[in-house]
């Protein structure tokens, strides 16, 4: 269970929110209203306060590479640190099994990143966020550069992951995507979460 209590940040909040281990919730709202910074907040990544809990334990109790450990956020446009796919994962096995679910194969390690194209990073950096088995995955956006085939291949894998107990929170603005997650939907607007009619 993540439980989120009075989150504010910058330029978002307060906002409440509870998802049990497999829900999915869906949000949607104007540009600037603060999706990303909501996210970025539930991760510990930007200032805020409030009380974010997961399994009953206090985000404010656990270092914070732990949290991000099981609370992964993965950014529109995701982090490249190093010049090749393969340094940016740890355990190669698991980024090969990782690889072939997302479609790209083992010879994506190889890949220097600006060859990289959008579609291709936005599935590599989901890729390496899941290899953690993170409890819970905050999501921006992250099949909108995807054609058809490598978007349902994503939504595919979300959804096991979702089958699994896993939590999701995706900014999406795409209402069948949410439908298709089995997502509740929200609106997020000037720094107001509320239910989407």
């Amino acid at each position: 269970m993540l439980s989120i209590r009075n989150l504010s940040g910058n330029r978002i909040g307060p906002i409440d929110l509870k998802l049990a281990g497999g829900d999915v919730a869906a949000i949607s709202g104007p540009s600037g209203a603060g999706k990303s910074l909501f996210l970025r907040a539930i991760a510990d990544l930007d200032p805020n306060d409030g009380n974010v809990l997961l399994d009953g334990d206090d985000r404010a109790g656990i270092p914070a590479p732990e949290w991000r450990r099981r609370v992964s956020y993965v950014a529109a446009e995701t982090g490249w640190w190093a010049e090749r796919v393969g340094d940016h994962f740890q355990d190669k096995r698991a980024a090969i099994q990782m690889l072939e679910l997302i479609g790209l194969g083992e010879s994506a390690l190889d890949w220097s990143i600006p060859r990289l194209s959008t579609g291709e990073k936005q599935r590599l950096g989901l890729a390496r966020s899941m290899i953690g088995k993170p409890r819970v995955l905050l999501l921006d956006e992250p099949t909108s550069a995807l054609d058809t085939d490598n978007r349902n291949l994503i939504e595919h894998l979300l959804d096991e992951c979702r089958s699994a107990g896993t939590s999701i929170i995706i900014v999406t603005h795409d209402v069948e995507q949410a439908e298709r997650l089995k997502a509740r939907t929200y609106r997020l607007e000037a720094g107001k979460l509320q239910a989407a009619p």
